[in-house]
């Protein structure tokens, strides 16, 4: 099988059985949207979405969180992995927000990058999710199931499953792949023991192949 017949394949299964797919993370703004990507860092969007219900109750906009402190932060998030570390970012965000963007978050790669606590995976997602820009944030799930299929060439880095899966995949699918293959592997294509005989991708899949 060819790398173009895998893809195709792979987006097709993806498009007639999981036509509608978005995010799991709950939010109402673009700032909320943002401080719950942070969050979910190396935690379950689940733990997340338990967390930021009473966090975006107490900080509504950039400018009611810039003026707080990591401190105060910290009590709502404390349940999160890392909560130290991202008190302090969700604090230096919001600074960043309301003195460099007029309190609004920013639709560049570049910019959302410059922001604290955004690194490149996190600036994607806001670009596909808030601004329904073509991207492709690269997780732990993503890097796992692109190379389990075979999507990827046995890819060493995020940054390197990011360009191939950009190259082969159209733009016009590029952020709803991103859920697919999120939700693929946090439901069927698990780390420690895929669900092959769950998976209607066994056909162009080369682990399964190679089993």
């Amino acid at each position: 099988m060819t790398k173009k017949d895998r893809y195709a394949g792979v987006i097709h299964w993806f498009e007639q059985n999981m036509p509608i797919v978005e995010t799991e993370l709950r939010y109402d703004s673009p700032f909320h949207l943002l401080i719950a990507v942070i969050l979910s860092a190396q935690c379950t969007d689940k733990r997340v979405n338990i967390v930021t219900p009473p966090l975006f109750q107490a900080y509504p906009t950039p400018e009611v969180m810039a003026v707080s402190t990591p401190d105060a932060v910290y009590e709502y998030i404390k349940s999160v992995s890392y909560p130290n570390n991202k008190a302090k970012n969700l604090v230096g965000m919001a600074r960043k927000l309301v003195d460099d963007f007029g309190g609004k978050v920013p639709g560049t790669l570049e910019e959302l990058e410059s922001i604290p606590g955004v690194g490149r995976k996190t600036a994607n997602v806001m670009l596909i999710v808030a601004f329904d820009k073509p991207a492709m944030p690269v997780d732990t799930h993503v890097f796992r199931v692109s190379n389990r299929i075979g999507l990827t060439d046995d890819s060493k880095s995020p940054q390197q499953t990011e360009k191939e899966l950009i190259k082969h995949i159209p733009a016009k699918y590029l952020s709803r792949a991103h859920h697919w293959l999120i939700l693929h592997g946090r439901y069927i294509c698990q780390a420690r023991k895929p669900k092959c005989e769950e998976c209607g991708l066994t056909p162009y899949c080369k682990y399964f192949a190679g089993n």
